[in-house]
Protein backbone atom coordinates (compact mmCIF):
# COMPACT_ATOMS: atom_id res chain seq x y z
CA UNK A 1 0.00 0.00 0.00
CA UNK A 2 2.67 2.49 0.97
CA UNK A 3 4.07 1.87 -2.17
CA UNK A 4 0.84 3.10 -4.48
CA UNK A 5 0.45 6.08 -1.96
CA UNK A 6 4.23 7.33 -2.70
CA UNK A 7 3.74 6.38 -6.61
CA UNK A 8 0.83 9.61 -6.19
CA UNK A 9 2.82 11.30 -3.99
CA UNK A 10 6.01 11.43 -7.41
CA UNK A 11 3.46 12.04 -9.62
CA UNK A 12 2.53 15.54 -7.89
CA UNK A 13 5.57 16.09 -7.47
CA UNK A 14 6.58 15.59 -11.08
CA UNK A 15 3.61 17.42 -12.17
CA UNK A 16 4.28 20.09 -10.63
CA UNK A 17 8.17 20.32 -11.18
CA UNK A 18 7.94 20.50 -15.24
CA UNK A 19 6.85 23.49 -17.26
CA UNK A 20 5.89 21.57 -19.95
CA UNK A 21 3.23 19.45 -17.71
CA UNK A 22 1.65 22.54 -15.85
CA UNK A 23 0.96 24.35 -19.00
CA UNK A 24 -1.67 21.14 -19.69
CA UNK A 25 -2.64 21.28 -16.02
CA UNK A 26 -3.60 24.92 -16.38
CA UNK A 27 -6.00 24.09 -19.13
CA UNK A 28 -7.95 21.78 -17.26
CA UNK A 29 -8.18 23.39 -13.70
CA UNK A 30 -11.50 25.61 -14.74
CA UNK A 31 -13.34 23.03 -15.84
CA UNK A 32 -12.29 21.06 -12.58
CA UNK A 33 -13.01 24.14 -10.27
CA UNK A 34 -16.15 24.25 -11.43
CA UNK A 35 -17.21 20.37 -11.22
CA UNK A 36 -15.95 20.30 -7.76
CA UNK A 37 -18.01 23.20 -6.48
CA UNK A 38 -21.01 22.15 -8.33
CA UNK A 39 -20.32 17.98 -6.46
CA UNK A 40 -19.72 20.07 -3.44
CA UNK A 41 -23.28 21.14 -2.80
CA UNK A 42 -24.90 17.74 -3.78
CA UNK A 43 -22.83 16.25 -1.30
CA UNK A 44 -24.02 18.54 0.93
CA UNK A 45 -27.59 18.29 0.38
CA UNK A 46 -27.32 14.39 -0.06
CA UNK A 47 -25.50 14.07 3.12
CA UNK A 48 -28.60 16.36 4.40
CA UNK A 49 -31.33 13.99 3.00
CA UNK A 50 -29.57 11.14 4.41
CA UNK A 51 -29.82 11.90 7.61
CA UNK A 52 -33.80 13.05 7.87
CA UNK A 53 -34.30 9.92 6.07
CA UNK A 54 -32.86 6.95 8.02
CA UNK A 55 -31.45 8.10 11.56
CA UNK A 56 -33.43 7.07 14.09
CA UNK A 57 -35.50 8.64 17.38
CA UNK A 58 -37.13 7.10 20.18
CA UNK A 59 -35.93 6.97 24.11
CA UNK A 60 -34.14 2.90 23.93
CA UNK A 61 -30.78 3.12 25.44
CA UNK A 62 -28.86 2.32 21.98
CA UNK A 63 -30.49 5.23 19.78
CA UNK A 64 -28.00 8.11 20.40
CA UNK A 65 -24.78 5.75 19.55
CA UNK A 66 -26.96 4.47 16.31
CA UNK A 67 -27.81 7.99 15.38
CA UNK A 68 -24.08 9.33 15.61
CA UNK A 69 -23.00 6.03 13.74
CA UNK A 70 -25.88 6.32 11.04
CA UNK A 71 -24.83 9.92 10.82
CA UNK A 72 -21.49 9.07 10.07
CA UNK A 73 -21.87 6.73 8.00
CA UNK A 74 -24.41 8.92 5.65
CA UNK A 75 -21.78 11.82 5.82
CA UNK A 76 -18.92 9.35 4.37
CA UNK A 77 -22.13 7.63 1.91
CA UNK A 78 -21.90 11.31 0.33
CA UNK A 79 -18.20 11.88 0.38
CA UNK A 80 -17.20 9.06 -1.06
CA UNK A 81 -20.59 9.41 -3.92
CA UNK A 82 -18.92 12.56 -4.39
CA UNK A 83 -15.15 11.81 -4.75
CA UNK A 84 -15.76 9.22 -7.34
CA UNK A 85 -18.72 11.51 -8.48
CA UNK A 86 -15.67 14.31 -9.10
CA UNK A 87 -13.10 11.46 -10.72
CA UNK A 88 -15.65 9.77 -13.21
CA UNK A 89 -16.73 13.14 -14.28
CA UNK A 90 -13.68 15.03 -14.35
CA UNK A 91 -11.89 11.84 -16.15
CA UNK A 92 -14.68 12.51 -18.94
CA UNK A 93 -14.33 16.42 -19.28
CA UNK A 94 -11.06 16.82 -19.31
CA UNK A 95 -10.34 13.49 -21.67
CA UNK A 96 -8.29 14.88 -23.80
CA UNK A 97 -6.08 17.55 -21.99
CA UNK A 98 -5.29 13.75 -20.12
CA UNK A 99 -4.22 12.71 -22.80
CA UNK A 100 -1.41 14.93 -24.13
CA UNK A 101 -0.44 14.66 -20.24
CA UNK A 102 0.39 11.45 -20.63
CA UNK A 103 2.38 11.54 -23.85
CA UNK A 104 4.04 14.53 -22.24
CA UNK A 105 4.71 12.24 -19.48
CA UNK A 106 5.64 9.25 -21.46
CA UNK A 107 8.58 11.79 -23.61
CA UNK A 108 10.14 12.70 -20.51
CA UNK A 109 10.32 9.49 -19.91
CA UNK A 110 12.30 8.57 -23.01
CA UNK A 111 8.95 7.01 -25.19
CA UNK A 112 7.65 8.38 -28.36
CA UNK A 113 4.17 8.31 -27.35
CA UNK A 114 1.86 9.71 -30.67
CA UNK A 115 -1.40 11.64 -29.03
CA UNK A 116 -4.88 10.17 -30.47
CA UNK A 117 -6.33 13.03 -32.99
CA UNK A 118 -9.78 12.65 -31.96
CA UNK A 119 -12.99 15.16 -31.94
CA UNK A 120 -13.49 16.29 -28.54
CA UNK A 121 -16.55 14.70 -28.39
CA UNK A 122 -15.20 11.37 -29.60
CA UNK A 123 -12.42 11.58 -27.17
CA UNK A 124 -15.10 12.50 -24.18
CA UNK A 125 -17.32 9.38 -25.05
CA UNK A 126 -14.37 6.47 -25.51
CA UNK A 127 -14.02 7.86 -21.49
CA UNK A 128 -18.02 7.49 -21.27
CA UNK A 129 -17.60 4.02 -22.26
CA UNK A 130 -14.50 2.78 -20.20
CA UNK A 131 -16.63 3.95 -17.30
CA UNK A 132 -19.03 1.22 -17.93
CA UNK A 133 -17.77 -1.64 -17.13
CA UNK A 134 -16.39 -0.48 -13.11
CA UNK A 135 -19.34 0.57 -12.48
CA UNK A 136 -20.85 -2.57 -13.40
CA UNK A 137 -18.38 -3.78 -10.31
CA UNK A 138 -19.29 -1.67 -8.81
CA UNK A 139 -23.25 -1.38 -7.96
CA UNK A 140 -23.08 -5.22 -6.81
CA UNK A 141 -21.19 -4.33 -3.91
CA UNK A 142 -23.09 -0.89 -3.16
CA UNK A 143 -26.02 -3.10 -3.26
CA UNK A 144 -24.10 -5.47 -0.70
CA UNK A 145 -23.71 -2.57 1.89
CA UNK A 146 -27.07 -1.50 1.64
CA UNK A 147 -28.05 -4.70 2.46
CA UNK A 148 -25.79 -5.05 5.79
CA UNK A 149 -27.39 -1.14 6.90
CA UNK A 150 -30.69 -3.20 7.45
CA UNK A 151 -28.69 -4.94 10.41
CA UNK A 152 -28.45 -2.82 13.62
CA UNK A 153 -24.94 -1.42 14.13
CA UNK A 154 -22.80 -3.78 13.45
CA UNK A 155 -24.01 -3.83 10.23
CA UNK A 156 -23.43 -0.19 9.35
CA UNK A 157 -19.75 -0.67 10.56
CA UNK A 158 -19.84 -3.83 8.00
CA UNK A 159 -21.74 -1.71 5.71
CA UNK A 160 -18.84 1.41 5.68
CA UNK A 161 -16.04 -1.11 4.80
CA UNK A 162 -17.67 -2.54 1.99
CA UNK A 163 -18.35 0.45 0.78
CA UNK A 164 -15.21 2.10 0.89
CA UNK A 165 -13.37 -1.29 -0.63
CA UNK A 166 -15.67 -0.61 -3.61
CA UNK A 167 -15.13 3.10 -3.76
CA UNK A 168 -11.07 2.74 -3.73
CA UNK A 169 -11.37 0.04 -6.47
CA UNK A 170 -13.48 1.85 -8.66
CA UNK A 171 -11.52 4.65 -8.02
CA UNK A 172 -8.29 2.51 -9.21
CA UNK A 173 -10.32 1.69 -12.91
CA UNK A 174 -10.78 5.35 -13.03
CA UNK A 175 -7.23 6.38 -12.27
CA UNK A 176 -5.62 3.82 -15.03
CA UNK A 177 -8.06 4.32 -17.93
CA UNK A 178 -6.17 7.06 -19.67
CA UNK A 179 -2.70 5.32 -19.41
CA UNK A 180 -5.04 2.41 -20.19
CA UNK A 181 -6.56 3.55 -23.11
CA UNK A 182 -3.21 4.07 -24.68
CA UNK A 183 -1.67 0.96 -23.90
CA UNK A 184 -4.77 -0.34 -25.89
CA UNK A 185 -5.86 -2.30 -22.75
CA UNK A 186 -9.82 -3.58 -22.69
CA UNK A 187 -11.67 -4.38 -19.61
CA UNK A 188 -9.90 -8.00 -18.63
CA UNK A 189 -6.78 -6.26 -19.15
CA UNK A 190 -7.71 -3.75 -17.03
CA UNK A 191 -9.08 -5.77 -14.48
CA UNK A 192 -6.18 -8.05 -14.39
CA UNK A 193 -3.60 -5.28 -13.65
CA UNK A 194 -6.23 -3.91 -10.60
CA UNK A 195 -6.32 -7.46 -9.04
CA UNK A 196 -2.94 -8.27 -9.91
CA UNK A 197 -1.86 -5.20 -8.16
CA UNK A 198 -4.69 -5.10 -5.03
CA UNK A 199 -2.25 -3.46 -2.84
CA UNK A 200 -0.87 -0.77 -4.84
CA UNK A 201 -3.92 0.44 -6.20
CA UNK A 202 -5.65 0.47 -2.53
CA UNK A 203 -2.62 2.76 -1.41
CA UNK A 204 -2.43 4.71 -4.61
CA UNK A 205 -6.62 5.15 -4.21
CA UNK A 206 -6.62 5.19 -0.47
CA UNK A 207 -4.17 8.61 -0.48
CA UNK A 208 -5.87 9.93 -3.58
CA UNK A 209 -9.52 9.79 -2.03
CA UNK A 210 -8.03 11.52 1.26
CA UNK A 211 -6.17 14.52 -1.06
CA UNK A 212 -9.52 14.84 -2.89
CA UNK A 213 -11.00 16.18 -0.01
CA UNK A 214 -9.03 19.04 0.78
CA UNK A 215 -10.21 22.45 -1.37
CA UNK A 216 -7.39 23.10 -3.62
CA UNK A 217 -5.01 20.54 -3.44
CA UNK A 218 -8.01 18.13 -4.97
CA UNK A 219 -7.36 19.80 -8.18
CA UNK A 220 -4.07 18.71 -8.94
CA UNK A 221 -5.02 14.47 -7.82
CA UNK A 222 -6.55 13.60 -11.51
CA UNK A 223 -3.82 14.91 -13.69
CA UNK A 224 -1.07 13.82 -11.20
CA UNK A 225 -2.39 10.53 -11.26
CA UNK A 226 -2.27 10.03 -14.80
CA UNK A 227 1.47 11.04 -14.21
CA UNK A 228 2.07 8.73 -11.48
CA UNK A 229 0.64 5.71 -13.17
CA UNK A 230 2.91 5.95 -16.00
CA UNK A 231 5.77 3.31 -14.66
CA UNK A 232 3.39 1.18 -13.28
CA UNK A 233 1.57 0.68 -16.58
CA UNK A 234 4.85 0.07 -18.69
CA UNK A 235 6.27 -2.35 -15.60
CA UNK A 236 8.64 -1.89 -13.04
CA UNK A 237 11.42 -3.13 -15.27
CA UNK A 238 10.78 -1.03 -18.47
CA UNK A 239 10.70 2.41 -16.11
CA UNK A 240 13.70 2.95 -13.77
CA UNK A 241 13.18 5.31 -11.02
CA UNK A 242 16.28 7.30 -11.76
CA UNK A 243 15.28 8.19 -15.39
CA UNK A 244 17.14 11.70 -15.75
CA UNK A 245 15.17 14.53 -16.55
CA UNK A 246 16.55 17.15 -17.96
CA UNK A 247 15.90 20.50 -16.67
CA UNK A 248 12.89 22.34 -17.74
Amino acid sequence: MFKGAWALVKGISLLLSRAELRAVLWRMILLLLVLFAGLTWGVFELSTAIGERFIPTGDAWYIDFLAWLLSLFAMLLALVIGIVSFVTLGSIAVAPWLDELYVRVGRLYGAQLKQRVLPWWKSVGNSMWNSVMPLATFIPMAALAAVFLLVPIYGTIVATVVWSYASLKLLSFEFMDTPATFSGWKWPQRKAQVEGNRWFYMGFSGLAMFLLVIPGLNLFVLPAAVVALYPQMQGEDSVSDHTYFPEA
